[in-house]
């Protein structure tokens, strides 16, 4: 199964050039899906605590921009200089200036909601993040004696002058740079203290904090007024703030690898002293560090930030976090599916009498997805379990389940992606915890990236094996299971499960490309059977019969589909994108996609289900075709992934699934509508709206698992 090249068919009308038209920069894109979270933060609506959990997600989401697409971006930029100096190289640098010109503008109005907005509201309701310059003197003091205790001895200053070797600067710290005098001197020593990342970056105020209230001090500042302690005998000329970030895009020589393990252990290695992309300054930095950090990291002007507000966001979790449920989200705890609602049922009996289709996380993911592994594992007639990992995060059940399983005599095979980027490590520890109680794991599939969510269960029954699958659109990860929206497929329906026993031999043997009759597979079939799909709907439209496409998913920016996008769109087909994060594809364009819509789903959870439905020729939406699965309408889940897609057939699931689809498409609380000049637009509900018109896609579909279990 190797990458697939994108193929070519005409669905354009002649002469319409689909990117000159209906194209919009992908890394702008994704820069403006960040903007949407940071209106979230904005928005005064939401919950004030979940505001400063936008803000930091905000602040994260921009780091991992960097971290993966600056590099990227500048390589591209010096090749088209160095080939071609021309028009190619100017567009290339007028990306990069495009870039900075749009963080630059979310920049200041993250900083701008935090410290008009925010912090006044926080003040208001007692939460203070106090400025040193408004701290009693006791508080000083107080925080004085935190210092010495707690923060001091994690510190290391380390000088950069001439007489030391330059400090090594991890990815995504931050770090004081104090110039220091001895007094009657004119000689300069810069040094470097790092903020140690392990502790707290907020201390809670004991002393003289009126009733009612929580104080907290940034540690940034406990450092700065405390530094003085760090350099006896000398003076502070002055302090710098500042915070380095890295790229973090490894480049995996597969092809002359002996060993996936330790390519993958060398390159965790590298990618510590991979290049810097960008520095943050706050305000005031000194001239002489800045100088030094630019040359020793080989930045311009253009790589540095002068931040108006905090050198990191992130840190304001630890503050969203504060447990005070008047400032939050209504709490919820999922609720366990109508047809597992019975702990202490048979699971596998329950799968036999129909497939079952789950909604995290409004179903829960501990009485469904959990429990069927670890019914598996204890399960006397289970002979086999399989599974694909991608993320499972550092608690994980499963991989205590797949251990258990393997202690007692199953075969438990395990495909292990250990590509999967900032996962590397930890999926890199659960394999080996694996490996040791005799699991058969596997690195994944050579120059492609197992991004599927598949499990498989294979039961001795009576004289015959049955199997059980579960085909998800999330990861195996149980905190993330609780945050992000994701579907998933129990089903035992031998056309299927046999196509995800050849898919798991594939992955575990050394065959050729297997033959799928039900699974849509990338790269094997999945872009072609997409195509033929969209294709289809034109067919059925062009003849009178009913056509539609509605498509639910993370991001798009495969090029062939968007082609054949536009295409439907111009035949007539009507198209609907439901895309949380970056659309390349302009809907509203004329004589290109005036048929097609798109719009995106922001709040409390993260909408992270890809959901298929062409209507192929039927008149009840519930006789179209559904399908779930792992990948995006990207290239690189088309081409360099193994994805897997899964028709739903059981009408009552595609009742579940439509029914997911059309709140979407109602909601006008939480949903944005890109328009014809690329922009998104807030929707808002109108006064007399009901329904996820007025409360939104989430607390509608809260509100409806909670009828549908009778909680």
């Amino acid at each position: 199964m190797s990458p697939r090249d994108v193929p070519d068919r005409p669905w354009l009308a002649p002469g319409t050039d689909l990117l000159a038209h209906a194209w919009t920069d992908r890394d702008l894109a994704w820069l403006e899906f960040n903007r949407r979270v940071l209106q979230e933060a904005q928005d005064p609506r939401t919950p004030l605590l979940e505001r400063l959990k936008f803000l930091a997600i905000f602040g994260s989401n921009l780091d991992e921009f960097f971290m993966k697409r600056m590099g990227v971006l500048r390589g591209k930029a010096q090749a088209a200089d160095e080939d071609d100096p021309g028009a190619l190289a100017t567009d290339a640098r007028q990306h990069l200036a495009n870039i900075r010109r749009t963080v630059l503008e979310m920049l200041a109005a993250q900083a701008a909601c935090y410290s008009e907005d925010l912090l006044p509201a926080l003040r208001e309701h007692g939460i203070v993040l106090a400025a040193w310059s408004e701290l009693s003197e006791a508080q000083r003091a107080e925080l004085g004696r935190h210092f010495d205790a707690h923060v001091s001895p994690a510190l290391t200053p380390l000088g950069f002058d001439p007489t030391h070797p330059f400090p090594f600067m991890s990815n995504l710290s931050t770090n004081w740079g104090f110039v220091l005098r001895a007094p009657g001197s004119d000689e300069y020593v810069p040094v470097r203290v790092k903020s140690p990342t392990v502790l707290p970056q907020y201390v809670a105020l004991k002393t003289d904090v009126p009733a009612g209230e929580r104080w907290f001090v940034d540690m940034e500042s406990i450092i700065r007024h405390n530094a003085a302690k760090l350099f006896p005998g000398m003076e502070i000329a002055n302090a710098t703030l500042f915070r380095v970030l890295r790229n973090a895009e490894m480049d995996l020589d597969e092809e002359e690898s002996d060993s996936m393990r330790e390519t993958i252990l060398d390159a965790l290695r590298e990618r510590r002293f991979l290049p810097v992309v960008r520095i943050d300054f706050a305000p005031g930095a000194a001239a002489e560090i800045r100088r030094q950090l630019m040359e020793r990291f080989e930045l311009s002007e253009d790589d540095t930030y002068e931040l108006p507000g905090l050198i990191d966001y992130t840190d304001l979790f630890q503050i969203a976090n504060i447990d005070i449920p008047a400032l939050r989200d209504p709490y919820w705890a999922p609720l366990a599916p109508l047809r597992l609602d019975d702990e202490d049922a048979d699971i596998f009996a329950a799968i036999q009498a129909g497939d079952i289709l789950v909604h995290h996380p409004y179903d829960s993911f501990e009485a469904s997805v959990e429990r069927f592994i670890h019914a598996a594992s204890t399960d006397p007639q289970t002979i086999s379990i399989k599974m694909t990992v991608y993320r499972v995060g550092d608690d994980t059940p499963f991989v205590r389940s797949l251990i258990r399983a393997a202690e007692s005599g199953k075969q438990v095979a395990c495909v292990v992606e250990v590509k999967a980027r900032f996962d590397e490590a930890r999926n890199l520890h659960w394999a080996q915890e694996l490996e040791k109680v005799g699991a058969h794991v596997v690195y994944g599939v050579l120059g492609l990236k197992t991004h599927t969510k598949l499990a498989l269960v294979v039961r001795k029954e009576g004289n015959s094996l049955r199997c059980y699958a579960h085909i998800g659109t999330g990861n195996y990860h149980v905190k993330t299971a609780r945050l992000y929206t994701d579907v998933g497929l129990f089903t035992c329906d031998p056309l299927l499960t046999a196509d995800i026993v050849n898919l798991f031999h594939y992955f575990t043997g050394r065959s050729l490309e297997p033959p799928f009759n039900r699974l849509l597979v990338a790269p094997a079939n999945m872009r072609e059977q997409f195509l033929a799909m969209i294709e289809r709907e034109i067919e059925h439209h062009r003849a009178g019969r009913p056509a539609r496409i509605v498509a639910k998913m993370n991001q798009v920016e495969d090029l062939a589909v968007c082609r054949a996008l536009s295409g439907a769109s111009q035949a007539g087909v009507p198209i609907d994108l439901i895309v949380r994060g970056f659309c390349c594809l302009i809907p509203g364009v004329k004589g290109c996609t005036e048929n097609l819509r798109v719009r995106s789903i922001i709040g409390r959870f993260l909408e992270h289900a890809r959901i298929f439905y062409f209507a192929n020729g039927a008149l009840d939406p519930l006789e179209g075709e559904f399908y779930i699965g792992s990948g995006d309408w990207m290239y690189r889940n088309l081409s360099r992934r193994v994805e897997a897609a899964a028709p739903v057939d059981n009408r009552q699931l595609r009742e579940r699934l439509w029914e997911i689809l059309d709140v979407n498409l109602r909601d006008r609380r939480q949903a944005w509508e890109m328009s014809s000049d690329g922009r998104y637009t807030k929707l808002r509900p109108d006064k007399d709206a009901t329904g996820p018109e007025a409360v939104g896609s989430h607390a509608w579909l809260m509100e409806t698992a909670r009828r549908r279990t009778g909680s």
